[in-house]
């Protein structure tokens, strides 16, 4: 296992970060434990999760997965030291998270004092923003006519954010969280923090995650060259595209069980007959390259220059040790030739 510094933080973490969003509907407490193990003993210490967790997000199952990590520290607290945790407050939309209200300083203390509860733990490594307040180009919005940033309030905005801040303060202040970081957000966005950041004189952030795949590369290398510039890591979410990148779900194929069974996980955007192609494409480089088309997938991302650490999960421990395998296997030359000529017919395929 490799390390690399989260960002500003001075932090140690992992080529490889554990994702927990399966867990409390697609897995079990014990099923969490038996991953927890797993990855922290392969040297994984860099564990992301959300309040909103598990998904599809629903107002039954909230917050379960931040309570699971919980039971496992209640259990195992001399654990908590191996983790550098993340998790994340919820934007607007949920209407069962704080009626649907937008982020806001009132909103990170009250967030953040219950995910505290649920973790079982004093302090949050890193805490993030999960989505901006505004209306952004992710989830299928970077399409022509699907994002009109004419109707973003900036001054509006801006105030938000620099109440959001305030907040974030305060945490940072009483010891709640020693880090903050970003997520789902664009350049605008991270551009306007660290000015923010600058004019208040407080920490910036050192962190972001956002989608990134094979099929899904918008931000390489514009979004990316900022972070590395502003040193800022980031950090792919969803390396293997909700699990298409496996090859799990082509022709129509929904494996009993799988996240595209899932209400509101059925593939959503990113089932498009371009995507499938490319897929099949990289399938075969996977059996040529003799490795699975999850570990060319995830070697991929390990290779991208400005990536710190990638976001896995699996959701079940054979899942997960083939995923941890990838991040030792790195792609040569002729490999890499070969997805690349994909990746330019395919360079965005949903």
């Amino acid at each position: 296992m490799r390390y690399h510094t989260l960002g500003s933080s001075g932090l140690s973490v992992s080529d490889v970060c554990l994702g927990t969003m399966t867990w409390g509907i697609q897995n079990t407490q014990q099923d969490a434990d038996a991953q927890l193990e797993l990855a922290l003993g392969a040297g994984i210490n860099l564990i992301d999760t959300a309040e909103m967790y598990p998904v599809p997000p629903n107002k039954q199952t909230y917050g379960n997965t931040e309570r699971i990590i919980g039971d496992y520290l209640r259990r195992h607290p001399h654990k908590r030291d191996e983790m550098v945790l993340m998790t994340k407050v919820a934007g607007s939309g949920l209407r069962y998270i704080r009626d649907g209200r937008p982020i806001t300083a009132s909103a990170v203390t009250e967030a953040l004092d219950n995910s505290l509860r649920r973790l079982q733990t004093d302090t949050v490594d890193v805490y993030q923003l999960h989505w901006p307040n505004r209306a952004t180009p992710h989830f299928a919005k970077h399409w022509p006519g699907r994002h009109n940033p004419t109707g973003i309030d900036r001054e509006d905005e801006i105030d938000g954010m620099r109440d959001i801040l305030e907040g974030l303060r305060k945490a940072l202040a009483a010891g709640k969280i020693k880090h903050w970081g970003l997520s789902d957000d664009t350049p605008w966005g991270v551009h306007t923090f660290l000015r923010l950041c600058s004019e208040m004189n407080m920490p910036k952030p050192v962190s972001i995650q956002n989608e990134f795949s094979l099929l899904h590369a918008k931000d390489w290398p514009y979004l990316i060259e900022m972070c590395q510039l502003e040193n800022i890591a980031y950090l792919p979410w969803s390396p293997l595209a909700t699990g298409l990148l496996t090859g799990k779900y082509l022709d129509g194929a929904r494996p009993k069980g799988s996240r595209w069974t899932y209400v509101q996980r059925q593939g959503l955007f990113r089932d498009t007959s371009q995507a499938q192609d490319a897929t099949r494409q990289y399938m075969e480089i996977a059996v040529k390259a003799d490795m699975t088309p999850a570990q060319l997938a995830l070697a991929w991302c390990q290779q991208v220059p400005g990536v710190v650490s990638t976001i896995i999960g699996g959701t079940s421990v054979a899942q997960l040790k083939e995923n941890i395998a990838a991040f030792s296997m790195p792609l040569d030359e002729n490999v890499l030739d070969q997805v690349n000529r994909v990746f330019r017919r395919f360079p965005q395929p949903f």
